[in-house]
């Protein structure tokens, strides 16, 4: 039953996309139904993993064969992601109802659910690595589906970090196969301990390279660029999937990685730790600039990124301690999964209440007399705001103990612990920017007055399915938020056991002293607000005010850095292209030369000579476009690089 349940997970949505096409040429009523009936037939099937287990494998598929499993982290993630799936179809009709390409859409919705759930139920690195290319792929639609200038330019970044990222997954991999002979999850993790001490640094260099990778879809520093760019373009109903659960997947990567191979390496730690904590700190910033609500909240998606893969580096440290940290790493991935499905589902509401405008000016005070829209949307602020009483506090609270318990740790070794100190307070002052930011865009739509405001009913601007859809999760949220010790540890102890997390202790969430670094963000959040963002970013008063975004526009790491330095290379390589055409034709020359000349006849060129039983034609020059050379030069460096990865 288990291995039915896995094939019919990731195939179900992936073949079952062919037939949006006809569906649609039959009834559009018959295929807008189809597209939530198969998410909710995939919930059930995840939620029946939980029951009935299993694993499966399939050898020979792509060479080395195909391996999936259930269980612990994998069958939560599989659950959440059909739960996401499910609740993004409900608006979906009336979010698309005048628009066109909308099978376009809906095929690849569908083709990257069995994507995703190949790259969460893999049990090895390979299946991993091919689902995961595949999702790449086929979200890469999304991003581009409206085919506008922006689209456009968004989805050309966001592909452009998947195949960098893919490639450099892939060059990961073949190191490891190389140094450990295995992709398993649950043999590398005996490989790599056992391999001598002389070769761990190649192990680490592996590890980098799939960091790269999986940091790329993540949207961690510094291949992050995406995010900003491909939400505010895609449809609300992707980019609530991009944030909450694809970004996840990068996530689940890193993790596997740093629990089947790297577990014991300091270093390795560090290096995510530093990346985790910029990426907190500088989504969290450049979050609080911005003044279009869809790029707010990717930048935000940006920092809670940010604050998982701090827990993903103290768990390491901790080690076999490392409980609290590990129940944080996956109940923020859960809570910051169902928030962006809330918030992002609510930017959808707004977008098409307001002509298809994000802009905080245009906006503005669009909420005021709509109570259930502007609770749904208090929710998820107040939950990633990390307020006592909300899922986010519970995550994010553990996530510092972790922390601090790692610091109490070092000072009764007699250790320094003033740079984990300084990781503590970046944590506390990004939760404080996340507050001020969410403060800002909830004051902005739903307390600030509008020009010629008016009441609307629920109904008259949210269909029927959305509201029950979004009610329901706010609903799940609630309780998780208000029974910590009864909701959500259980799921943390059942998903931890993927990540070795040892034994952990009673967590009392609401006492002073946890109380305490909440407390510390949300006074850091209310003097951001009031003294910069209402008195810097906000210009005017009463209806005449407008938001500014101060940030400078040269700033920005795709056109600064990225977009130039290709541009470099593309022009090393049309010179290197050209050069070897030149050296091409000459050596096609000389060697025309040395084997057809004969004394004393004098080889003219354009003519035909007859030298015995062989016809000489006229030499054509070997010429190939720019293009060509620069790809085949790719190849035969790509080439180089695995024979000396293979043979070193």
């Amino acid at each position: 039953m288990g291995s039915f349940l896995l094939m019919f997970l990731v195939l179900a949505p992936m073949l079952g996309s062919f037939l949006v096409y006809p569906l649609r040429d039959y009834d559009r009523t018959w295929r807008n139904h189809y597209v939530r009936i198969l998410p909710a037939a995939e919930l059930l099937a995840a939620l029946a993993l939980l029951v009935f287990p299993g694993e499966i494998a399939l050898p020979g598929v792509c060479g080395l064969g195909l391996s999936f499993a259930s269980g612990s982290l994998r069958t939560v993630l599989a659950v959440l992601a059909a739960f996401l799936w499910l609740e993004t179809s409900l608006p979906c009709e009336v979010y698309f109802a005048d628009a066109e390409r909308v099978n376009r859409f809906y095929f690849f919705y569908l083709m990257t659910l069995g994507a995703l759930m190949g790259v969460f139920l893999a049990r090895d690195l390979l299946t991993l690595f091919v689902f995961f290319e595949v999702m790449s792929f086929t979200s890469y639609v999304w991003v581009a589906w409206p085919e506008t200038p922006g689209a456009l330019r968004a989805s050309q970044t966001y592909l452009a970090i998947a195949v960098v990222g893919g490639m450099a997954l892939l060059v990961g991999l073949l190191m490891l196969w190389q140094l450990l002979g295995t992709l398993d999850f649950a043999a590398m993790t005996a490989a790599s301990a056992a391999l001598p001490a002389e070769r761990r640094p190649y192990l680490l260099a592996a590890g980098a390279f799939c960091l790269a990778g999986f940091g790329a879809k993540a949207g961690m520093f510094p291949l992050h660029i995406w995010l900003p760019k491909a939400h505010p373009v895609a449809p609300a109903p992707a980019s609530a999937l991009l944030s909450g659960i694809l970004t996840k997947s990068g996530v689940f990567g890193v993790l596997v990685v740093s629990r089947c191979l790297l577990w014991e390496q300091p270093a390795w730690h560090g290096l995510i730790l530093t990346l985790g904590t910029v990426t907190m700190v500088l989504g969290a910033v450049l979050a609080v600039f911005s003044i279009d609500l869809k790029r707010t909240l990717a930048c935000s998606s940006m920092s809670q990124i940010g604050f998982i893969l701090v827990g993903v580096a103290m768990q390491g440290y901790l080690g076999e301690h490392n409980a609290l940290a590990a129940w944080g790493t996956v109940l923020h991935m859960v809570n910051h999964a169902l928030i962006k499905l809330l918030l992002f589902v609510a930017a959808g509401i707004i977008y098409l209440g307001n002509h298809h405008s994000l802009d905080l000016n245009e906006i503005r005070g669009w909420g005021r007399n709509k109570p259930w829209l502007k609770l749904i949307f208090f929710l998820g602020a107040a939950s990633i705001a990390g307020i006592p009483g909300f899922s986010g506090y519970v995550s994010k609270t553990l996530l510092h103990e972790g922390i601090v318990e790692y610091i109490h740790h070092l000072e009764e070794l007699g250790r320094a612990a003033g740079a984990f100190r300084a990781v503590e307070w970046l944590f506390l002052l990004s939760g404080g920017l996340t507050a001020a930011y969410m403060t800002k865009l909830f004051v902005c739509i739903f307390v600030e007055s509008r020009p010629a405001e008016h009441t609307l009913g629920v109904q008259e601007y949210v269909s029927r399915p959305t509201f029950w859809g979004l009610s329901a999760a706010a609903v799940l949220m609630g309780l998780l938020g208000l029974a910590p010790n009864g909701a959500m540890e259980p799921l943390a102890v059942f998903a931890g056991t993927f990540l070795r997390a040892g034994e952990g202790h009673a967590v009392h969430y609401f006492v002073w002293a946890n109380l305490k670094g909440a407390c510390i963000s949300l006074s850091v959040g209310a003097a951001v607000y009031l003294l910069f963002i209402r008195t810097v970013l906000r210009r005017g008063r009463g209806e005449q005010a407008v938001y500014v975004n101060l940030w400078p526009r040269w700033l920005d790491l795709e056109d600064l850095v990225y977009r130039p330095a290709l541009r470099a290379l593309s022009f090393l390589g049309a010179v290197c292209a050209r050069t070897a055409a030149s050296v091409g034709d000459w050596l096609v020359l000389l060697g025309e030369k040395l084997l057809f000349t004969r004394a004393p006849g004098i080889f003219v060129p354009g003519k035909t000579e007859n030298f015995g039983t062989y016809t000489k034609e006229p030499r054509r020059s070997i010429v190939l476009d720019t293009f060509s050379f620069d790809l085949l030069l790719a190849c035969v460096g790509l080439l180089a690089a695995l024979i000396y990865i293979l043979f070193k």
